[in-house]
């Protein structure tokens, strides 16, 4: 039985990010959900309170990695091989969660679920780009690491971009990160 409740939860979260992908987290309703899930409305309660809640499931695992992601580089002394880590596994994380990067670039709802996720932990936005340019870096490194992540994620979640296969995508995006941060490229990483 839990294992079905568990199929249950993954397919209505799966539902819900797509119907947000569509008709955005505030005019995605409880209804919706259930009409495209082919389930009553009770049966939507019966996993989640609000919609609100829905939300936040749906974004809590990328935070968790990405929370983990920057716990783990915090370990790394050196500051290039730290910014690398970080560089791959943000890439990694955007290309993952593809569509949910999508709704975060363009939807307030997720916006707010995701702050509401974070509340009482230290900003991740202070701590990611602190990781790839070190936390005394100029004005125009800090600027050029906030420009890459955004960059990052804008097109990772883009849809003109949605037909490139994942590993592609995932080189394109770590080398134009690195050209952004004035990294050079990686002997390992292959040319296009």
């Amino acid at each position: 039985m839990t294992a079905v409740k568990g199929e249950t939860r993954t397919r209505l979260l799966d539902t819900a990010l797509g119907l947000f992908t569509v008709h955005g987290v505030e005019g995605t309703s409880l209804q919706m959900i259930a009409d495209a899930l082919g389930v009553t409305k009770a049966a939507v309660y019966y996993h989640f309170r609000t919609k609100d809640e829905i939300t936040e499931a749906v974004a809590q695992p990328a935070l968790d990695e990405l929370v983990a992601l920057l716990d783990h580089a915090a370990t790394i002394n050196r500051p290039g091989p730290r910014a690398d880590y970080v560089i791959d596994g943000f890439v990694d994380l955007v290309v993952r969660n593809r569509v949910l990067v999508a709704v975060l670039c363009s939807d307030p709802g997720i916006i707010r679920a995701i702050d509401r996720i974070l509340h009482g932990e230290e900003s991740v936005m202070t701590r990611l780009p602190a990781m790839l340019v070190g936390p005394d870096a100029d004005e125009g490194a800090q600027v050029s690491s906030h420009v890459a992540l955004a960059g990052i994620a804008m097109a990772g979640g883009s849809p003109a971009l949605a037909a490139m296969d994942d590993e592609t995508l995932r080189r394109h995006l770590v080398d134009a990160m690195r050209r952004q941060l004035g990294r050079p490229r990686r002997r390992d990483t292959p040319t296009p």
